[in-house]
């Protein structure tokens, strides 16, 4: 698809103060994403939630994860892995389905034409819409060679690795590692890096992102804000075995996908002559 008839990207929401922690923010934004598959079995990936105004401007919680997580799952209710905090301090673990598919079978999430990028409108916990990561702290085809990101640059990065969580109450696990390619742009030619970290079926479709606590390499500027790299989409393979790579696309298709779910939902509304 050529990139010139995607619709213009989504508004930008206005960015938090900048003293906001993006870490805390984002590990507050990631939910597990889950499917009974029976037999004791269960598919599982990560997704984070996005505040993407629709094009009227009006709120909206979008979950943003990578298409096979929702595409490998049979059924037509997945689980959100909702926490709640209780008054004593504790947190406990409150997951629920949401739909995925119509009754006909019908995905009812977007995806991405050419990459592994997935984004459906979700209802959420007011607590969950409130903890929605403004769809401005997005990088854009223009990020990387902005700050020149390079090789060795690190990164941050949030999942379900096995399925598994930080604790109980079902916080994602942070993990981090270091850009291991180049080039990382023009990204229309290099959709997807390499980060070097170990990765585990589970971490599909968790946030990549930079904040300040990152190693950068010498001598380059320093982002003005955080902002979410990019999206992890699958672990590295060699003769079957993982060689602790990951491959990330860029963020700049979580754009292109919402702005194509709104394309596609205008289509939906047009009145029929």
């Amino acid at each position: 698809m050529v990139l010139d008839a995607y619709p213009p990207e989504p508004p930008v929401a206005q960015s938090p103060a900048a003293e906001w922690d993006m870490t805390l923010g984002l590990i507050s934004a990631t939910i597990q994403i889950d499917q009974s598959i029976g037999g004791g079995r269960r598919k599982v990936g990560t997704g984070f939630l996005i505040e993407a105004p629709r094009p009227d401007g009006s709120p909206r919680v979008v979950l943003v994860t990578a298409d096979h997580v929702f595409s490998v799952m049979p059924n037509a209710q997945a689980r959100a892995g909702w926490r709640v905090a209780e008054a004593d301090g504790n947190w406990r673990y409150a997951p629920q389905e949401f739909p995925i598919r119509a009754e006909d079978g019908t995905p009812l999430w977007t995806k991405h034409p050419d990459q592994d990028v997935a984004v459906i409108e979700i209802e959420a916990p007011e607590a969950f819409a409130r903890a929605a990561i403004p769809v401005g702290w997005l990088g854009d085809s223009q990020t990387f060679d902005q700050w020149r990101m390079g090789p060795g640059d690190e990164l941050f990065a949030l999942g379900y690795p096995h399925g598994l969580s930080a604790n109980r109450a079902g916080f994602p696990i942070l993990r981090s590692g270091r850009i291991a390619s180049w080039p990382l742009t023009p990204v229309q030619h290099f959709a997807t890096f390499l980060l070097d970290f170990n990765v585990s079926q589970g971490n599909s479709g968790g946030p990549v992102f930079w904040v300040p606590a990152a190693t950068r390499r010498p001598d380059v500027p320093v982002p003005d804000h955080p902002f979410i790299a990019g999206i992890l989409i699958k672990e590295v393979q060699g003769d079957g075995e993982g060689i602790e790579l990951g491959v990330v696309a860029h963020a700049q298709y979580v754009r292109e996908t919402l702005a194509l779910m709104d394309a596609q939902r205008t289509t939906y509304e047009e009145p029929q002559s």
